[in-house]
């Protein structure tokens, strides 16, 4: 069995991480879903940007947490990186949800 570490960040991360991934998950199935009785196209997208802001919110917070446990400049840079694609997705996807509201009056 293994020990509880409750200090283990990088195990903490992962489970956001995963929290996140089954927030999109999940708001991408209700999208699915939404399709079925009406086919509202314009409803499924704005649930599935709604569920990958609030995803990648999550897993934003997930790569924070990581910069705890970083040693090398590598590992630096590559979460620079990975944050800053995360960051820039929401904006997008931020972006997307007001142009759909926008258009739906």
């Amino acid at each position: 069995m293994f020990p509880f570490r409750p200090f283990d960040f990088l195990l903490w991360a992962g489970m956001i991480q995963v929290v996140g991934a089954l927030i999109i998950s999940s708001y991408v199935m209700a999208a699915l879903v939404s399709l079925l009785p009406r086919c509202n196209i314009a409803r499924a997208r704005l649930l599935t940007a709604d569920g990958v802001i609030a995803g990648l919110s999550v897993m934003v917070c997930a790569t924070v947490l990581k910069l705890i446990a970083l040693q090398t400049w590598q590992q630096i840079l590559m979460l620079s990186v990975i944050l800053s694609l995360r960051i820039l997705l929401k904006k997008l996807f931020v972006w997307e949800r007001m142009r759909l509201l926008a258009r739906l009056g």
